[in-house]
């Protein structure tokens, strides 16, 4: 089955084909980091305005780079929720006119469960069960993974997701937007050990996460040493990402003994982050644990996992009416 994916949750809009739940032949994402740069972060109002300008023109190039046709899709799938509701209101009211125009099957995907299904769209896609780890700007959660689209939670954030908490490390420090790669680069630069920063274990046989308290600690630490705080930068920003990347790390690896069979899968935006991919492969090692890791391009947000996830839940019978709505939260 040839399915259109649209994505359009946050700040990228996306189209892609996917044939078969598995090949991609098409992956396009307009993104619009720089027009939210100047403000720090994604501006509702202009994220769902260039969603508007954009999802046209993506959808063509999708099919131009699949050498195919409109008639040629056989279903469409689009991101339905968490995110923005402005900008999941443009990709999914437009994925549902561009299927009811072609009387082709419609279904909505969680935008959760689209990032699982990166995983699958490796050379070396994993077996299941496993344990799934889903960390990104919005979300922080680990999940058991009973198939493509069966999610079961285990444990999530608290408070901070580990991305947020990585954007708002970066305004503390100065580093501008976006904050994920801006602390992984300048990391790379400083002494992961020289400033101990906490750890929130909360319990340590659990898998629930809190980032707020090392975000505090960070801006605690930089208001105390303001003369030295140009030259600590790197080591700040190491140490923060060690806090994090501890944290998540060790408690992947132990959902993935205790709940994925040994087996456990990365996926979010965070997840392209080098040092945690360094630690969880690390620590799942010692532990015996095999780690799936999607390549970085399929990450962060893209229309290839949702159209991977729309061809398993329509392969079930999992049509979604021309009704269904967008929402913003999950639970």
């Amino acid at each position: 089955m040839m399915v259109l994916g649209i994505e359009s949750s946050c700040d990228e809009t996306a189209a892609a084909i996917v044939l078969d739940g598995r090949k991609i032949l098409s992956s396009v994402v307009w993104s619009q980091t720089a027009l939210h740069r100047p403000y720090g972060g994604v501006v509702p109002e202009l994220a769902s305005r260039s969603h508007v300008e954009a999802v046209a023109p993506v959808l063509r190039e999708a099919l131009s780079q699949a050498g195919l046709a409109a008639r040629d899709v056989e279903a469409v799938a689009a991101t339905n929720g968490p995110g923005l509701v402005g900008s999941l209101l443009v990709g999914f009211s437009f994925g549902k006119a561009w299927a009811f125009a072609r009387n082709l099957p419609f279904v909505a995907v969680n935008h959760l469960v689209g990032h699982v299904n990166a995983v699958f769209l490796s050379d070396d896609p994993p077996p299941l069960p496993l344990a799934a780890l889903l960390v990104s700007g919005g979300h922080t959660a680990l999940y058991r993974v009973d198939s493509p689209i069966a999610l079961t939670l285990l444990g999530q954030t608290l408070d901070d997701a580990a991305g947020e908490a990585f954007d708002k490390a970066a305004k503390i420090l100065g580093l501008g937007y976006p904050g994920g790669i801006a602390i992984e680069r300048l990391a790379r630069e400083g002494d992961p050990r020289r400033i101990r920063f906490p750890r929130s274990w909360l319990d340590r046989d659990a898998f629930d996460f809190s980032f707020s308290g090392v975000k505090t600690a960070l801006l605690r630490h930089v208001q105390a040493h303001p003369e030295a705080a140009q030259d600590e930068l790197p080591h700040a920003a190491a140490s923060f990402q060690e806090a994090v990347v501890d944290v998540l790390a060790e408690k992947s690896v132990a959902a993935a003994r205790g709940y994925g069979q040994n087996r456990l899968a990365l996926a979010g935006g965070v997840a392209a982050n080098s040092r945690l991919r360094e630690k969880v492969t690390e620590l799942a090692a010692k532990a015996g644990v095999s780690v799936f890791i999607p390549p970085v391009s399929l990450c962060g947000d893209n229309a290839a996992m949702i159209a991977a996830a729309g061809f398993h839940h329509l392969s079930q019978g999992g049509r979604s009416p021309l009704a269904a709505d967008v929402f913003s939260r999950v639970g």
